[in-house]
């Protein structure tokens, strides 16, 4: 006998994230890696795991979340492990806080106020007035000193690099060639450091504080293509972008091209680019992708689901009509909410959204002193009282001191598109932004939707491409090379699950978040265990170790711990 394991998973279903057929196996680990894998490894082992009936899979990848902040909050990364989640990529659609000079701290938590709906008070309270970095290498430091429950992999994101270097005309005009310089310096530094890729966001949706455009919209596409160009020359690398007009498919290959590295967007959703688009979208990545250039559109297993207020608009905030709303103040906002001519203009809108909300789809999710308008069609109650519903929902709004809540499906609705999605080979799962959004939405659930309502409810997808596409199709694009796999001498991140149970539940509003801030989250049904480097991180759905004492997650430098 050799030396004993100190865990064994026993007697379940493997299924290793490559996509190939399950397999009944034993799976030893030992140093936080897979030991051993095999038909019936004995029972030598310190712990012991009984996975009987139940799939042993790699431990989920999600490379779109914004954890950046909340980092430094919340080390067990709620609730992305619930949902067996083991590694995480932060700084997507170039949003990030690092670098930042001690100046222009608070500029980087109102422009995620704004852009990624969190609450700025419980952002300050969360990250604290002492931030103990300032440069991108000294951030990864400290998430790394502080530590984690899962792993982390960081991109650095245009918008903090762009204040950093120009402060706040990066809100306002073009870089200058000095200044691209500058950036550039600073993307190879933080490669070096162990940054896996370089993020930006050209969205007409990525609203700013006082309704400015975030920073990275304002740069020209020789800045991104400087700045993603400095990828080529590291190992390793992945440029992860949010679309805008302009900035599509070809310039993503032309990008992909000059700096040889994968090229990840944000997010070809059902519906988003009318009845068919995406089709086009699919065809050209396939394309691309059989000539060796890997421009890789994200897809989403859920829809887009927002809810939101008067008060934090974002669905609205990329017309032109809303940017004075943007920059308003409470008491703004309701003047504005108030005035003739701006209730005209809303009630026509002229413009695109830059979210598809419809009022036949928009449900009164909660009104404060009308209880019995909850779960009701904002369309079926104007019908009913006579008005317009954009009418109706800002009356709304002004009775309850913009504290109704207001739930809309703006993309991603049509399960017909979003199976077609799912099971294209060009492209992969994200767009979960889980930590954004927190009070708007919670995706971080993606997983666990994905295996009960793809898998076992549509049969959309086997087992094997649903874990796949969860593993190792992530892991791979943005360069994880030790991640996604169940195999010999690769880290133990594991996730036992009960194919026949596994799924998530209703979304509920919590107050867990810094100064008694709300949030959604989704609880986890049919996970088992969730291992982490060879630490079992929760089992039975519960915690397993002190979120205060030692964790098992690493910084995934370059992609690797």
């Amino acid at each position: 006998m050799g030396e004993a394991f100190e865990l064994l998973v026993r007697g379940g279903l493997l299924i290793d994230g490559t996509g190939a057929p399950a397999r009944r196996a034993d799976v030893g680990v030992r140093g936080g890696r897979v030991a051993a894998i095999g038909d019936d490894l004995g029972r030598d082992a310190e712990r012991i795991l009984d996975a009987d009936g139940r799939v042993v899979a790699p431990g989920f990848v999600d490379i779109h979340t914004h954890y950046d902040a909340q980092i430094f909050w919340d080390r067990m990364l709620t609730v992305s492990p619930w949902h067996g989640v083991t590694s995480v990529v932060v700084g997507n659609c170039g949003f990030g806080i690092a670098p930042t000079r001690p100046d222009h701290r608070d500029l980087i938590l109102r422009t995620l106020e704004n852009v990624e709906g969190m609450s700025l008070e419980a952002l300050r309270l969360g990250v604290g007035d002492d931030w103990p970095f300032e440069s991108f290498p000294e951030f990864l430091d400290a998430i790394e000193q502080r530590g984690t429950a899962i792993n982390v992999g960081a991109l650095i994101g245009h918008t903090p690099l762009r204040l950093y270097v120009m402060g706040e005309e990066a809100t306002e005009r073009e870089a200058t060639e000095a200044e691209i310089a500058e950036m550039r310096e600073l993307v190879v530094e933080a490669m070096r450091a162990g940054a896996v890729g370089f993020a930006t966001s050209k969205a007409p949706t990525h609203v700013g504080y006082e309704g400015r455009p975030v920073p990275s919209r304002l740069a020209s596409l020789d800045e991104i293509a400087e700045l993603a160009g400095a990828l080529g020359e590291s190992e390793h690398g992945v440029v992860q972008a949010t679309i805008g007009r302009g900035f599509l498919t070809d310039q993503f290959a032309e990008i992909a091209r000059e700096n040889g590295k994968p090229f990840s967007w944000t997010a070809l959703l059902g519906g988003a680019f009318g009845p068919e688009g995406h089709r086009g979208f699919l065809e050209q990545a396939s394309k691309l992708q059989a000539e060796g250039v890997q421009v890789v559109p994200q897809v989403s297993a859920r829809p887009l689901m927002f809810e939101f207020q008067w008060k934090a608009p974002f669905p609205f905030e990329s017309m032109r009509l809303f940017q004075p709303v943007s920059a308003a103040d409470f008491e703004g906002k309701k003047k504005i909410y108030a005035d003739p001519e701006f209730r005209r203009r809303f009630r026509e809108r002229d413009e695109p959204t830059g979210f598809g909300v419809r009022w036949d789809r928009t449900t009164i999710a909660d009104c404060p002193g009308q209880p019995e308008l909850a779960e009701r069609c904002v369309d079926e109650v104007a019908r009913e009282r006579g008005v317009h519903p954009a009418d109706l929902a800002l009356d709304l709004g002004l009775e309850s001191e913009l504290e109704v809540r207001f739930r809309s499906a703006i993309a991603n609705a049509d399960e017909e598109i979003v199976g077609e999605l799912l099971a294209h080979p060009a492209a992969m799962l994200g767009l979960s932004d889980a930590g954004a959004h927190a009070s708007q939405l919670c995706d971080a659930c993606f997983s666990t939707h994905l295996l009960g309502h793809w898998v076992r409810e549509k049969g959309v997808l086997s087992l094997e491409e649903a874990v796949r596409l969860l593993t190792s199709r992530s892991a791979d694009v943005f360069g994880l090379v030790d991640r996604g796999r169940v195999a010999e001498g690769m880290a133990a991140d594991l996730v036992v699950f009960d194919p026949a149970t596994v799924g998530c539940g209703p979304l509920e509003r919590v107050h867990d978040q810094p100064g008694g801030a709300d949030r959604l989250r989704s609880q986890a049904f049919g996970i088992d265990a969730v291992i982490v480097n060879g630490i079992v991180l929760r089992q039975d759905g519960q915690d397993q170790l002190d979120p205060q004492g030692p964790l098992p997650g690493r910084v995934l430098r370059g992609g690797q711990a």
